[in-house]
């Protein structure tokens, strides 16, 4: 397991560098039996549900992004004194008030979709808490935040318990930056960009106090929030760098000393100790080459090709990462397709939600789960547990295979509107001898012949006549 495997993430999106690519990057599988063994749990589960969540959502603006002075088009401020808008947007805390809050609504409809795991934002990088820290009064819990007052003020814990009722996994989202820290962001000095704002090597007092304010909030979520599956960590320019990196970014013509430093936070350490309290704990340092990245996660995107490593596509559902109003969301048909593009190629699909500022969720969300519930309900054999194989697609067919190879499945999608044809071919596909092929959710089996260009099936009238209801049909090959 020591051995690298090496390879190149093609146009996965840095945290927050949004439209700028990672460089050629190296996978480093884990060592622990335990994480080995929960990260090939978390391959078969293949369908998570992401949820980015905080006073931010009152206005309907991208999480966190504004307070950061940087000249992007998604994250610029409708206010010119950044000083201002910095102190209305922290003041968002005093009127987050969402009382219809019910998190067992969601992890049914997250159940009910065939949602396996889900990921929760504990911090963003503005630093605002949705869980009961005790090393910030920026938080849900605080006094100062309206629904403090309420049962279910530790909105983290009772996501956490009521999709675990619900039989799903639990991941808590952190970020490692804290734009509200003083210890990142020291109020003595402008804030140009997502870094640090002073220099590390002539305060290092001060990046300590980060670094263990960093911990303590993260052993809080690995002690006090029940069991925890998978620790998604985000914001990669929070990382170790080397000194050849930092020498080598110095005779860069813009270079900026309080840019290019060594923002450790001790990854190696943290991962330990989080693992002493959640063994087999899956780690997700995105971004950052090295052991502490158990899985990738492009996002927003599905990679063009079957990847030979652990990878989940994070995507929206609708709108934005956080809530959007008047959002547009998929339809069951465009999840289920996307669901069947990802695992084809040996992924994971982590589809985001984010709430409103009253706690709830739009109607279009809910129907485009329900709409996806009904096709796994079927069909969910050929997603779960599967692996990739060769070949993975010939469109409109799809394939996935169960990883003891005791079954393969042909996923044909459907355009809406359109019906399965009488006969079509598969090529490059060649079952094995005596090999039974049938319908998810049709009883009988499937006519067919091997030609020398693969596998012809012949489609029963009762399957073509389904209409434009299925969005995909399974063919089962045993």
């Amino acid at each position: 397991m020591k051995k690298l495997i090496y390879f190149l993430i093609l146009g996965i999106l840095a945290p927050g560098l949004r439209g700028q690519h990672e460089p050629q990057q190296r996978y480093y599988p884990p060592e622990d039996p335990l994480v080995q063994q929960k990260l090939e749990q978390w391959q078969d589960l293949k369908f998570g549900l992401l949820m980015h969540w905080g006073p931010y959502s009152q206005w309907g603006i991208v999480e966190s992004w504004s307070i950061c002075s940087e000249d992007e088009g998604w994250c610029r401020r409708n206010m010119d004194n950044y000083t201002d808008y910095k102190a209305k947007y922290e003041n968002l805390q005093t009127t987050f008030n969402p009382k219809k809050f019910n998190p067992g609504k969601w992890a049914k409809a997250a159940a009910g979709a065939g949602m396996k795991y889900v990921v929760f934002t504990t911090k963003h990088h503005d630093g605002f808490c949705m869980f009961d820290s005790k090393y910030t009064d920026y938080k849900i819990t605080d006094p100062k935040t309206p629904f403090h007052q309420n049962p279910k003020a530790n909105v983290a814990k009772e996501i956490f318990s009521a999709f675990r009722a619900e039989g799903l996994w639990t991941g808590a989202y952190f970020s490692k930056p804290d734009w509200h820290s003083e210890f990142f962001w020291w109020p003595n000095f402008a804030t140009p960009d997502r870094m640090v704002n002073y220099s590390i090597q002539k305060y290092p007092d001060r990046w300590e106090n980060f670094v263990q304010f960093t911990h303590n909030q993260i052993m809080e979520l690995m002690t006090d929030y029940g069991p925890m599956d998978i620790l998604w960590l985000d914001g990669g320019w929070v990382r170790k760098r080397t000194q050849e990196e930092i020498n080598e970014y110095v005779h860069a013509p813009d270079y900026n000393f309080i840019r290019m430093q060594n923002l450790d936070i001790r990854m190696d350490e943290l991962a330990a100790k989080a693992r002493q309290k959640q063994p087999g704990l899956i780690v997700v340092d995105r971004a950052v080459e090295g052991p502490n990245q158990n899985y990738l996660t492009p996002e927003n995107r599905v990679p063009k090709e079957q990847l030979d490593y652990p990878w989940e596509s994070c995507m929206i559902l609708g709108g934005g990462w956080s809530y959007s109003f008047n959002a547009k969301y998929m339809s069951g048909r465009q999840v289920v397709h996307l669901l069947t593009d990802i695992v084809a190629k040996g992924g994971n699909l982590l589809l985001n939600i984010g709430p409103s500022p009253e706690g709830t969720w739009d109607d279009g969300a809910y129907q485009s789960l329900e709409e996806t519930g009904a096709w796994m309900k079927i069909n969910s054999e050929a997603i779960y547990g599967t692996r990739k194989s060769a070949p993975f697609y010939q469109g409109p067919v799809y394939h996935t295979e169960k990883k003891d190879g005791s079954a393969h499945y042909i996923i044909y999608c459907l355009k809406e509107g359109e019906s399965l044809p009488e006969l079509f071919t598969v090529k490059n596909y060649t079952p094995k001898k005596k090999a039974k092929i049938d319908v998810l959710g049709f009883p009988g089996s499937v006519g067919y012949e091997t030609t020398g260009l693969g596998l012809l099936v012949r489609v029963p009238r009762k399957v073509r006549e389904t209409g434009d209801q299925e969005y995909a049909i399974v063919f089962r090959i045993q």
